[in-house]
């Protein structure tokens, strides 16, 4: 099965005979959704803790940079829709998808959409970023230069930024393609259409 079937405008047009024919397929494995949930928990708690408990933003931190390793694995060698192989031609298409949403036009992908892409690409750079710089902070070599600091700060930032805009573009898909995303990344499971 093709990873995109594109529709004309999501999918807003399906008829009775449409949602008979849908069924549910994997997505994403068992390892994907608890590295997702566990990363969304540990950036919560790292933007809740710092100066207030340092022992434990830290504890956190250096568990976002193992969880970031693990993705990194596990995008070469996961899963068939947790691998990095199309990421190039997801972002090359992100223009173009985000400019089309305007018209409500999604298209149907049974990964990760252009937009969700660039998203993971921006949100792993950042968490990366925050989460070195945040090591490098503790450090007698780091500790107390300005630009650590600054960078650390600004990309925690970038971050919960970033997790704000996610959680709403998974909203507004979930609303203009009539599907549960959450659901789907807690099952692991989404809702693909037999096309007769």
């Amino acid at each position: 099965m093709n990873e995109a079937v594109p529709e004309a405008s999501g999918a807003s047009n399906r008829t009775p005979a449409d949602k008979a024919t849908s069924r549910t397929v994997e997505v994403w494995d068992l390892p994907l959704r608890l590295w997702h949930w566990a990363l969304a928990v540990s950036v919560l708690v790292a933007w809740f803790t710092p100066t207030v408990y340092d022992g434990l933003h830290r504890i956190v931190g250096y568990g976002v940079i193992g969880l970031l390793a693990f993705r990194l694995v596990w995008g070469f060698w996961g899963s068939r829709y947790s691998r990095f192989r199309v990421i190039g031609v997801r972002l090359r298409a992100a223009p173009f998808y985000l400019w089309n949403l305007r018209r409500g036009i999604t298209g149907r992908y049974i990964g990760l959409n252009p937009a969700g892409t660039l998203m993971l690409v921006a949100l792993l750079l950042s968490l990366a970023v925050s989460a070195i710089t945040g090591a490098m902070s503790v450090t007698v070599t780091f500790f107390g230069v300005w630009w650590i600091e600054d960078t650390h700060a600004y990309a925690s930032d970038a971050v919960m930024i970033l997790v704000v805009l996610h959680v709403a573009g998974v909203v507004l898909m979930g609303m203009l393609q009539r599907e549960n995303l959450i659901r789907a990344m807690i099952t692991g499971r989404k809702r693909i259409r037999h096309h007769p």
